[in-house]
């Protein structure tokens, strides 16, 4: 019995004594045969057990700290400003003005804090001294001017949050229903049947590339390994690089493919228009092309399978209305670092859910520019590629949907590809991937307005497709959680509810993360992580929209090169031979080649600061250090971790540096 026992001793019937017993002393002599004693031996095996938990975790602690504290060290010893277009100054010094009102604020509720004003407790004529006359001046004057208006402005972006949670809700109940009921496009029994190889059609692959020196290979050795007829394929390699050592060495590669009986030819524009829109539009006006129906596409990363073309163009066969068959891409190095997780959980859900979904009920999705499959009629009856706009795949899908072309998305069918490793080589890919979406909806608008396409359609195209995911996505992530949540700690007022800024958000978040199952501890740090990358989103959509300066700003992602186990045996095996790349040089001239190659001095790699992102940073801790004065909990917590993962991400951090 325990110590605090209670002994009840009856005496008469409606009489009840109570005796009421505390300490040790008294339940031992009342119950000497359970009282146990403990030995000095199990004790000391207790103490040593709990003392060799506590040192393997500050053991763990301390390696991790100093790891950190060396990565950050050595990064920061090779810091180098970001320099920004003026035009992107503008963002940079409407949150630089929102972080000095911030600290101002700070500063007068920590000494209102220290001397307990209040200004329900004060009145007009018991004020003492300037100090306190200013705090009651700001105090009436957010009351009544700036509580209203960020009030209103929270609201709107609470609705518009709501929105876009609801469309990424259906989206997942589509998918759900499509794994249901195993809902798949289909290939004609005859087409995949097929044994003569003179009734296969005849498919042109281009691989464009641009100094894309680390990759080529890879994918040129994909490509020429694709499984159908020699004579009914042609590879054409479209290269823009700039660099003559370079290019030597893609014709060298090319070559070596064609000493193998592969019917592939190289190509080298002499004026590098237009970018990948101009090199696949000057591709498509060879003579030949008329003699090809359909044309595969793979950027210069990307690793089909030797069955590609046999699991995509069968898909064609017996379906004339179908323009597009588009596979999905998987990543080699999607394990790398922290960065490279996050991107797979975003592009898992992309083609998961969004691509699968679009395909299935619509027929239509936007073009990823690479790993698909087109029929060449549709290209030209849609206008062909066009150098308008950095998003040349969305601009021709729109296009060729407003043509009545239907598409098809092959979620079975993988592609190998690479995620860049680098904040600085993400950043750019995204001011892209984000920017150009608007210059294509200020050019289609009027052509989906006046289109033939039905009412719903064209609803799905401008509201859905255009507004809602392309540009009230990264407008009420960077407005609500980077500027309107951090001042609401200075503005009691407008504070937002929890289901806001926590519940929803990690319902959402955990939504994304289903389609990759093994990224559930990145659950929280992906959370953060696309808050933070908001600020580069909605600065994007904004050059695109108004068509600022570095709106047609395009720079090819940084790629390393990174090989999978299948492709290290096959670039042994190729090695091999290289011995004989070139009929007019020996062995020992291409081995001397090459050493001079490696004598190449590698330039240092430098760390970015990224003053937006730093900004931003001040801005969420001075918030998080306003809401620890009111005790604010969660948004405390929300604050901090989001301003931490801000500087992270100002000091370039995350993910790997690229010379």
């Amino acid at each position: 019995m325990s110590p605090n026992s209670v002994v009840v001793t009856i005496e008469k019937p409606n009489n009840f004594s109570l005796v009421e017993l505390n300490g040790s002393d008294s339940s031992s002599t009342l119950f000497p045969e359970r009282q146990k004693g403990v030995s000095p031996k199990q004790f000391t095996w207790f103490i040593f057990l709990k003392a060799n938990r506590a040192f393997v975790c500050l053991s763990w602690l301390a390696t991790a700290g100093k790891t950190m504290f060396v990565s950050a060290k050595k990064r920061i010893a090779l810091l180098d400003v970001e320099e920004e277009p003026k035009s992107r100054e503008k963002l940079y010094r409407v949150i630089k003005a929102f972080l000095v009102i911030s600290i101002v604020a700070l500063v007068i509720e920590v000494v209102a804090h220290i001397k307990k004003w209040n200004l329900n407790l004060i009145q007009p004529w018991e004020v003492q001294g300037l100090v306190q006359w200013s705090y009651m001046a700001c105090l009436s004057f957010r009351l009544d001017y700036v509580a209203p208006l960020v009030i209103a402005l929270s609201k709107f972006c609470v609705v518009l949050f709501l929105i876009q949670s609801l469309d990424r809700l259906v989206l997942c109940l589509g998918c759900f229903w499509i794994k249901y009921k195993n809902l798949k496009p289909k290939i004609d029994g005859e087409a995949s049947d097929n044994e003569d190889s003179s009734t296969f059609p005849k498919v042109l692959v281009q691989i464009p590339m641009c100094n894309e020196r680390e990759v080529f290979a890879q994918s040129i050795g994909a490509a020429s390994q694709l499984d159908w007829p020699k004579d009914r394929i042609l590879i054409q390699v479209l290269d823009d690089s700039d660099d003559r050592n370079l290019q030597d060495l893609i014709k060298d590669e090319v070559l070596a493919w064609q000493e193998k009986g592969v019917n592939i030819i190289y190509r080298h524009r002499l004026i590098r228009t237009g970018y990948k829109a101009g090199n696949l539009k000057s591709a498509m006006g060879c003579e030949y092309v008329k003699d090809y129906e359909f044309v595969a596409i793979f950027d210069a990363d990307f690793q089909p399978n030797s069955d590609f073309l046999k699991r995509t163009v069968p898909h064609f066969k017996g379906n004339p209305e179908l323009g597009l068959v588009q596979a999905r891409w998987t990543f080699v190095n999607r394990d790398e670092n922290l960065l490279t997780r996050l991107q797979n959980i975003n592009l898992c859900f992309h083609f998961e859910v969004e691509q699968q979904v679009n395909g299935v009920y619509l027929n239509f999705f936007g073009f990823n520019g690479t790993a698909g499959v087109w029929r060449i009629k549709t290209l030209e009856e849609s206008g062909g590629w066009l150098e308008r706009t950095t998003v040349e795949d969305m601009d021709i899908a729109v296009r060729a949907h407003l043509n009545g072309w239907k598409f098809i998305f092959l979620n079975d069918v993988k592609v190998l590809c690479e995620l860049p490793e680098s904040y600085e080589a993400y950043k750019k890919q995204q001011h892209r991937w984000h920017s150009g979406p608007m210059q294509l909806f200020r050019l289609c608008l009027p052509a989906i307005i006046t289109s033939k396409i039905s009412i719903w359609k064209k609803a799905n195209l401008i509201f859905l497709f255009f507004l809602l995911r392309k540009l009230i996505l990264p407008f009420y992530s960077f407005t609500l959680f980077c500027i309107i949540l951090p001042l609401t700690m200075f503005i009691p007022e407008a504070e937002l509810p929890l289901w806001v800024i926590c519940y929803v958000p990690i319902f959402m978040s955990f939504l994304n993360i289903l389609p990759s199952p093994k990224s559930f501890p990145f659950l929280v740090p992906y959370l953060l992580f696309e808050n933070t990358m908001s600020v580069t989103k909605f600065n994007a959509m904004v050059s695109g929209l108004f068509q600022l300066g570095n709106a047609y700003e395009w720079v090819v992602t940084k790629k390393t090169g990174r090989s999978s186990e299948s492709d290290l045996v096959a670039f042994a095996e190729r090695e091999s031979s290289n011995i004989h790349r070139r009929h007019s040089e020996s062995g020992l001239e291409f081995l001397s080649k090459l050493k001079e190659e490696e004598k190449v001095p590698v330039k240092k790699k430098r760390n970015r600061i990224y003053r937006k992102e730093l900004v931003l940073a001040f801005l969420l801790l001075t918030a998080s250090a306003r809401s620890l004065l009111s005790a604010h909990g969660v948004h405390f917590y929300f604050l901090l971790f989001q301003g931490l993962s801000f500087l992270v991400m100002g000091l370039d951090l995350i993910g790997e540096q690229m010379s």
